[in-house]
């Protein structure tokens, strides 16, 4: 992903950031959804705000619960207690 640097009128801009907000969506990512549009690009399927919300949640889980142990040794520990 690549930094651009783009001279907006103030007006403008707090147009932008207030339909942003409106969607759910940060600055960068509502331009970027408006470029696509008009350049006929589809987005992915992750740039919907429900489906950003839900993989921020999963990557949430995925931290609270990261073993420190080697899986392979989990699981044969978990076989001798069985």
């Amino acid at each position: 992903m690549t930094k651009i640097l783009v001279l907006i009128d103030d007006n403008l801009l707090a147009k932008i950031d207030a339909a942003a907000r409106s969607a759910g969506l940060s600055r960068s990512a509502y331009l970027a959804r408006l470029a696509q549009r008009d350049l006929g690009g589809r987005p992915g399927p992750g740039a919907s705000p429900q489906a950003r919300r839900a993989l921020s949640r999963l990557q949430g889980l995925f931290e609270a619960h990261r073993c420190e142990e080697d899986a392979t040794a989990a699981v044969r520990r978990d076989r001798r207690a069985h």
